[in-house]
C-alpha cells in the first residue's frame, strides 16, 4: 500500500510541475507585450461642433453638417482611448469631400474607420396641397405636378426649411405657377437659387391601366393597385382595360398609352397570350399606339414582337409572402450618359445620373424582369443588347455606370419614335408590404422618384 501510495505522490508532484510550467510559459507570452484586451472604438467625432454618429461594428462615422457649411479644409475633434493613436491627424484640415479612412491602433490591436460627411439640404420638404414635390438639391430643382384641372395661377406652397435657413418667396405665399419660379434659399452668406416648376398632367390624354381584373375596384394586388390608384387620382382621362375587353374586341384605339403594371406572378397569364389579344396589341402599336410595361410585365414584349423571338428578359425573379425581407441600403438606377433624356427629368439624384427608388429599410419582395448581359444570353454589354434586341438601353443598376451589366430601363419605336418603354427591376415598388410578422413597412421617401419616373414615361410616350 505504501509502494502505491509514493507513487501516486509522485505522480501528482508532476503533474503539479507540469502546471506550473504551462503559467510560467503564458506569464512569459504576456509579458512579450501582446495584449488583446485594448481599446480601439472611436468615442467620439466632432466637426465644428457638429457630433457624428458612429456605427463601432461597421467601423463608420457619419456627419451631417448645416447648410452652407464647406467640406474641403475641415479640422475634427476625435476622442479615442487612452493610450491609442490615430494614422491621421485631424488636428490638421482635412478635406471632407470624399469618404475618409483612417485607423485607431492600441497596442497590438487596431481598427479602421470611414467617415462620410455630408451638408444638409437646405429645403427638407415642399407640399402644394398636401402634395409632395420632388427636390433635387444637386440641380437645384423642386419638381411637382398637381392633378388635372388644377389652377396654377394661385397656388401657396408649404415649405420646411432646415435650421438656420430662410427661403423667399416665403411658405405660404401666394403664387402664381404657371411659369417656373425662381426661390431663394439663404443661410448666413451662403444663397443658392431653386427653381420650382408646377404642372399638371396633358390635358385629354386618355391613359388605360391594363388588368387581369375585371375592374379597377376589382384589383386585389396591391402593388397593381396602388399604381392604378395613383393614376387614376393624378390623370382625369384614366381608365380601366381588362384583358378579357381586349380578348371580346373591345377598341383601344382611341387610348394614347397603355400601362401593364404586373406584380402578381413571375409567369404572365395565360390570356395575355390568347391569339386575338396579341393581334389587337400589335395592331394598336403598329398604328400610333404606345405601351408602357413595368415589373413582370416587361416580358411581354416577347409575345407582341417588339423584341425578336426569344430576346425578352432573361432574368427574372422576386419574392412572394410571406417570403421577402429589408435591405439596409437603398435601391435605385444609374442613367448615366441619359441624364437629359425626357423620362428622368425632375428625379432626386443622389448623384448626376443616378436615383434612388427604393428606401434602405423598406420591406421589399424584390419583382424584377430584367436582361443580365455579360454572362447570359450572348450580349455581352449594352451594345450587344441594343443589336440583338432592336431597343435603347437607358438604365442598369445603380453601380453600372456604363450600362453594361443590366438593363432596368429600355425604349423602342418606329422612325426615331418611342412607343415601347419598359421599367424592369425590383426596385420600382409601389406598395410595400407589411413584414412576415404583419408589422408595418417602414415608408418609401422615394415613392415620388417612382410617380415622377412612370409620369415622364407616360408623357414621353405621347411626345409632350
Amino acid at each position: 500500500m505504501k509502494k502505491v501510495y509514493k507513487k501516486s505522490i509522485h505522480k501528482a508532484g508532476l503533474l503539479l510541475a507540469l502546471i506550473a510550467v504551462l503559467f510560467s510559459c503564458e506569464e512569459s507570452f504576456d509579458k512579450t507585450g501582446f495584449e488583446n484586451n485594448l481599446a480601439v472604438s472611436v468615442e467620439s467625432f466632432r466637426i465644428n461642433g457638429t457630433e457624428g454618429v458612429i456605427d463601432n461594428n461597421a467601423g463608420t462615422i457619419t456627419v451631417t453638417l448645416p447648410f452652407g457649411s464647406s467640406v474641403s479644409a475641415e479640422v475634427a475633434d476625435v476622442a479615442i482611448p487612452e493610450g491609442a493613436e490615430l494614422n491621421v491627424d485631424f488636428s490638421q484640415a482635412v478635406n471632407f469631400s470624399q469618404p475618409v479612412v483612417f485607423r485607431v491602433v492600441n497596442g497590438n490591436l487596431f481598427k479602421d474607420y470611414t467617415v462620410n460627411v455630408t451638408v444638409a439640404a437646405p429645403i427638407v420638404s415642399f407640399k402644394i396641397n398636401n402634395l409632395a414635390a420632388v427636390i433635387n438639391n444637386t440641380a437645384h430643382t423642386i419638381n411637382l405636378t398637381l392633378p388635372s384641372g388644377t389652377d396654377l395661377t394661385a397656388l401657396q406652397p408649404v415649405i420646411e426649411l432646415n435650421e438656420g435657413v430662410s427661403i423667399a418667396p416665403a411658405s405660404g405665399s401666394t403664387i402664381d405657377f404657371t411659369n417656373p419660379v425662381v426661390f431663394t434659399v439663404t443661410s448666413g452668406s451662403t444663397s443658392v437659387i431653386y427653381t420650382a416648376t408646377v404642372g399638371v398632367p396633358v390635358e385629354g390624354l386618355t391613359v388605360a391601366f391594363l388588368g387581369t381584373a375585371a375592374t379597377h375596384e376589382a384589383i386585389t394586388n396591391m402593388d397593381e393597385k396602388t399604381a392604378c390608384d395613383w393614376l387614376f387620382a393624378n390623370y382625369s382621362g384614366a381608365q380601366y382595360l381588362s384583358f378579357t375587353q381586349i380578348n371580346s374586341g373591345t377598341s383601344i384605339s382611341d387610348i394614347d398609352v397603355i400601362w401593364w403594371h404586373y406584380d402578381s406572378a413571375q409567369t404572365l397569364p395565360s390570356i395575355a397570350f390568347n391569339p386575338a389579344v396579341t393581334a389587337a396589341l400589335q395592331s394598336y402599336r403598329a398604328n400610333g399606339g404606345n405601351l408602357l410595361l413595368t415589373t413582370f410585365a416587361s416580358q411581354y414584349v416577347d409575345a407582341l414582337g417588339v423584341v425578336p423571338a426569344g430576346k425578352g428578359p432573361n432574368n427574372v425573379f422576386g419574392d412572394f409572402l410571406p417570403a421577402g425581407g429589408v435591405d439596409s441600403n437603398s435601391w435605385g438606377m444609374s442613367f448615366v450618359g441619359h441624364e437629359g433624356h425626357p423620362i428622368f427629368q425632375g428625379l432626386e439624384t443622389f448623384q448626376s445620373g443616378k436615383a434612388n427608388l427604393l428606401q434602405g429599410g423598406t420591406y421589399r419582395l424584390n419583382h424584377t424582369a430584367w436582361w443580365f448581359l455579360p454572362e447570359w444570353g450572348g450580349y455581352n454589354n449594352g451594345a450587344g443588347w441594343r443589336s440583338q434586341t432592336g431597343g435603347m438601353n437607358l438604365a442598369s443598376e445603380s453601380w453600372d455606370d456604363a450600362l453594361n451589366g443590366r438593363v432596368t430601363v429600355a425604349e423602342w419605336g418606329n422612325n426615331g419614335d418611342a412607343n415601347v418603354v419598359i421599367i424592369s427591376m425590383g426596385a420600382y415598388d409601389w406598395y410595400n408590404e407589411p413584414d412576415a410578422n404583419g408589422n408595418p413597412s417602414q415608408p418609401n421617401s422615394f415613392i415620388t422618384n417612382i410617380q415622377t419616373l412612370t409620369q415622364n414615361s407616360l408623357n414621353y410616350l405621347i411626345g409632350q
